[in-house]
């Protein structure tokens, strides 16, 4: 196989280095990947920089049409590039049309919110000095972005950095997940035939080790976005110097479940959190990890979501009816393994699943998981959730909020006091009530406290944090007579 290239500033460059990339499910090789050496990064940055200088002064909608034309051509290639993310992500063929249709939403949004970037008028004379002073605040691009992206949405959590990125002026150095570089390399034909100035968006696929160094500590490099784990994410922290950063970072997001449901809300609600626990075998950053229910629906909830979780497809990512396939690699389901494997020394017990063929992980349901469990206070990142009582609703917030994440959290309960409690007492970027935690769409704001990352992204949300807010002020009267 001829080995991709790198695209940088308009051209597909030789990479320095070439690596196989498999297919995660056949475990057969699909691609020779191009990557970038650290040399090919400074390139990359300069061709950035270069580019800034003239892309800061482009008109807003010249930005917009080229991000609505973006969103045009993944509808026209609609299948394609979901085939593309079912084969290197191994993303079940349903999932991966699912997030071409948000990517398609996400640069639509961002194309929007190119042309409403708005400043303020500050009331200077609200305090003694300020009189014969009019003054406002302009919103300006940084410079050159910095992304780091993962594997899970190859398409959509680009298209979260790319989009606002040049919403807001800025240019980019994008550097994919090494298990799906070609979602990202599929960019650069769409914004080259949508019209994006040469140098905006250069794509190096490379080793994280290799060129995170040079992306957070290049002296023309503003700004770091990166979609992660919390190591990295703290050595980027540590690199990045004053550089702005946000960093989207781990989870094991919970869900409370309270009493008071019928039989058949309580199975819809079983339904949804089979959705947010297995879709994607578990590997969102907001997947439902822990599941805490009230103790007088405990066991029926219980038996509801463990038929629900064995009548789940497990097959090839391509075929039209699967719901679970391989993970992402044999190291994460050895992870997964040994984690489970301790838990059950430790006296939890299956409700559904615990099986692995290769690195096919069953959906597994676990209760009496003890609390200092790795499955209750580390990342799984897998078709994995764990399922505990409560007697009283406090209760269920604190056991919510024991965790070194806070990203999303989700309350099913019909008591508005309820409701309010836990929307103030649970400690994670967003409290969603009545809905599973691993809900999101592409214009609200999404990050985490704690350990789950610092910033939003969202699309304007994220342009906020790449934008510089000036102030400008005209002094008026400088030369009347007194």
């Amino acid at each position: 196989m001829e080995p991709t290239k790198l695209w940088i500033n308009d051209e597909w460059l030789d990479a320095d280095q070439s690596v196989p990339l498999y297919n995660p499910h056949t475990e057969e090789q699909i691609a020779e990947i191009g990557y970038a050496s650290a040399t090919q990064a400074e390139l990359a940055i300069a061709a950035a920089a270069r580019a800034f200088a003239v892309n800061r002064n482009k008109p807003a909608y010249e930005r917009a049409a080229v991000l609505s034309r973006v969103a045009d051509l993944f509808r026209e290639r609609h299948e394609e590039a979901a085939q593309l993310v079912a084969k290197e992500a191994a993303k079940p063929i349903r999932a991966a049309r699912g997030e071409i249709d948000r990517t398609i939403e996400t640069y639509q949004l961002s194309a929007e919110a190119a042309k409403n970037v708005y400043g303020q008028v500050i009331p200077m004379d609200a305090v003694p000095g300020g009189e014969k002073n009019t003054a406002y605040t302009a919103r300006e691009p940084l410079g050159v972005v910095a992304a780091i992206t993962p594997f899970n949405f190859p398409m959509n959590l680009v298209a979260h950095k790319v989009g606002p990125a040049i919403a807001a002026g800025n240019t980019i150095v994008l550097k994919p997940a090494e298990k799906t570089p070609l979602s990202a390399l599929f960019l650069a034909e769409l914004f080259r035939e949508a019209g994006l100035p040469a140098g905006v968006l250069n794509i190096i696929p490379g080793y994280g080790e290799e060129l995170s160094e040079i992306l957070t500590t290049h002296e023309q490099v503003a700004f770091i976005t990166f979609t992660g784990s919390p190591r990295v994410g703290k050595l980027i922290r540590s690199q990045a110097g004053l550089r702005r950063v946000t960093l989207e970072l781990g989870s094991n997001s919970p869900l409370l479940i309270d009493e008071g449901f019928s039989d058949q809300e309580l199975d819809r609600i079983a339904d949804q959190a089979i959705t947010g626990a297995f879709s994607y075998n578990g590997q969102i950053c907001i997947s439902i990890q822990r599941i805490y229910v009230h103790e007088n629906v405990y066991d029926d909830f219980i038996d509801r979501m463990a038929i629900k979780a064995q009548q789940l497809k497990i097959g090839d990512p391509l075929e039209e009816d699967t719901d679970i396939c391989s993970l992402i690699t044999h190291e994460a389901a050895e992870r997964l393994k040994t984690w489970l494997e301790q838990a059950i020394q430790g006296g939890s017990k299956i409700r559904s699943g615990g099986i692995f063929i290769n690195h096919v992980m069953h959906p597994t349901i676990l209760t009496n998981v003890p609390l200092d469990a790795e499955l209750n206070r580390d990342e799984a990142f897998g078709p994995i959730v764990t399922i505990s009582p409560f007697k009283s609703w406090s209760e269920a917030i604190d056991l919510a909020n024991d965790s070194q994440f806070g990203l999303n959290a989700g309350a099913f309960t019909k008591d508005i006091q309820r409701a309010f409690a836990a929307a103030k007492g649970i400690k994670s970027g967003a409290v969603l009530i009545n809905q599973i935690p691993t809900f999101r769409v592409d214009q609200m704001p999404y990050g985490g406290v704690k350990n789950s990352g610092s910033g939003r992204e969202g699309v304007r949300y994220a342009m906020e944090d790449m934008m510089e807010t000036k102030l400008v002020s005209f002094r008026t009267g400088v030369y009347d007579e007194e």
